[in-house]
């Protein structure tokens, strides 16, 4: 009877990716893998990532180069044991080429979670809504300054699965309105309640990364009945300082050789900010109204490498549950913003982790808000 041939396919990296660029291949054929050893190097739109082996095996073909865009569920290569002949690792191949129809994979679902435009009070919104509308109470989550609700792409899908998960583009980034009003995350927390009205959606677990953070703690103060529980990640107002060079140099780089250097503090890892990920940025800040709306957000809470507000009175006035996360290399803001805390607060520091912790410790920090919101 022939051996066990598994197929090793481009990843789908979050809701909205559709193809990816094989940007290297870690093993060369004829090297045996174990399951869960990395294999490639990704690159999306986001971040660059790494591919694990989805099963035990030997390395027996690499079908595409590395450097070749391929759409998701393309065949990258083939993992079989010795008993499996070159003849059969051929018919395999090519039938399974043969057979290969791109965007077939989670065609069904992908309609129903795309990203929509949402008039919520007097600004447009984009918003992405997933998952099951009658499992428990959902979850909102919110990004940092500068991002928008890519900054989830490895987190949506994964926790969507137990629960409704809401991302958005906070006013002034990607695709919603770039009328910010007076930039302050109290605005922008008023700015979520409407989403949540609009959304008929009572009460909430609420997710913030950074600047993200704030708005959640202010969404606390704002209305606390509405929120379920916080997951504070990196958070922004716990601590008095902030990198102003990377503030500063997100908002005036307006050139790949300028911005990339920006971007690269937000990793502990450099090499995971991918180009495609610099020229996207480049691309928004040349949307009418960016920089203005970057800005005037920058004045509202930054000035002089320190935050201008100390939320840690909002966080030991909320009455739920709360957590925080932070990246033990975090560039941008400080992990001792996360010192002194109350007893009752839990928090997680994880190592080799810099700013990001969404995306470069994606597993762990969705199992932390799936056992936290369980918990709550």
């Amino acid at each position: 009877m022939a051996g066990t041939i598994t197929p090793v396919t481009m990843p789908k990296f979050g809701l909205a990716m559709t193809e990816g660029k094989l940007a290297d291949w870690l093993v060369s054929p004829g090297d045996a893998v174990t399951a869960g050893q990395e294999l490639a190097e990704i690159e999306t739109t986001k971040i660059t990532n790494v591919y694990e082996s989805p099963a035990a095996g030997t390395l027996r073909r690499q079908v595409a180069p590395a450097g070749e865009t391929l759409p998701v569920g393309a065949l990258l290569g083939v993992l079989a044991g010795s008993d499996v002949s070159d003849a059969e690792i051929d018919a395999f191949i090519e039938k399974f080429q043969s057979e290969f129809v791109a965007g077939d994979e989670d065609g069904a679902d992908e309609a129903s979670s795309e990203p929509e435009m949402l008039d919520v009070g007097t600004r447009r919104l984009r918003v992405q809504d997933t998952g099951a509308r009658d499992a428990g109470v959902p979850l909102l989550l919110i990004h940092g300054f500068g991002g928008d609700l890519t900054n989830w792409m490895l987190n949506q899908g994964d926790l969507s699965g137990t629960t409704r998960v809401i991302t958005f583009d906070l006013p002034g980034h990607g695709e919603s309105t770039k009328d910010v009003g007076d930039g302050t995350p109290a605005m922008l927390a008023a700015v979520a309640r409407d989403l949540l009205d609009a959304l008929g959606i009572d009460r909430a677990h609420i997710g913030g990364h950074s600047m993200g953070g704030a708005v959640a703690l202010e969404l606390a103060r704002l209305a606390p009945e509405r929120v379920a529980s916080l997951s504070l990640i990196a958070p922004a107002g716990l601590g008095k300082t902030i990198n102003q060079e990377f503030i500063d140099g997100f908002i005036t780089a307006d050139r790949r050789k300028t911005l990339e250097p920006v971007l690269q503090l937000l990793v502990h890892d450099k090499g995971l900010v991918s180009r495609q990920m610099v020229e996207g940025i480049i691309r928004f800040k040349r949307l009418d109204g960016a920089v203005a709306g970057l800005t005037t957000l920058a004045k509202a809470s930054f000035e002089n490498g320190q935050q201008k507000e100390n939320l840690r009175p909002l966080l030991e006035a909320y009455k739920g549950p709360v957590q925080v996360l932070w990246g033990a290399e975090d560039e941008i803001l400080p992990v001792s913003g996360s010192e002194g805390l109350p007893s009752e607060v839990p928090v997680s520091i994880f190592p080799g982790t810099g700013h990001m912790p969404q995306l470069e410790k994606a597993a762990e920090i969705n199992a932390k808000l799936k056992d936290f919101a369980a918990k709550s």
